[in-house]
């Protein structure tokens, strides 16, 4: 099995910046696509952003304009950059890949990482 290991999260204030990072352990060549879904307390799973091999990428609504989403195949490594942070950004972020070049709803993205806290607040 795949295995995602997130990093880089944490406390920051709003108006902030954060970068999560996530290591895979297979060249990212075989996950098509990677991104991040995250959780906040008492609400759905919400597919943040996803990074298609060859370059495309899609973001929620909730995030345009304010996260990026890339992809380092030579690391092994996807990262969300994350500027201009809200309150409403507090969540636990997981790292998804899957095979398929496509997005998709969370069955297309059969590895998860354990997730990472990232939490806004003055």
């Amino acid at each position: 099995q795949v295995q995602l290991v997130e990093s880089g999260g944490g406390l920051v204030q709003p108006g902030g910046s954060l970068r999560l990072s996530c290591a895979v352990r297979i060249s990212m060549y075989s996950l098509n696509a990677m991104g991040w879904y995250r959780q906040a307390p008492g609400k759905d799973r919400e597919l943040v952003a996803v990074a298609i091999s060859g370059g495309g990428t899609n973001y929620a609504d909730s995030v345009k304009g304010r996260f990026t989403v890339s992809r380092d195949n030579a690391k092994n490594t996807v990262y969300l950059q994350m500027n201009s942070l809200k309150p409403e950004d507090t969540a636990v972020y997981y790292c998804v890949a899957g095979v398929s070049p496509v997005i998709g709803g969370p069955s297309a993205y059969p590895y998860w990482g354990q997730g990472a806290q990232v939490t806004v607040s003055s």
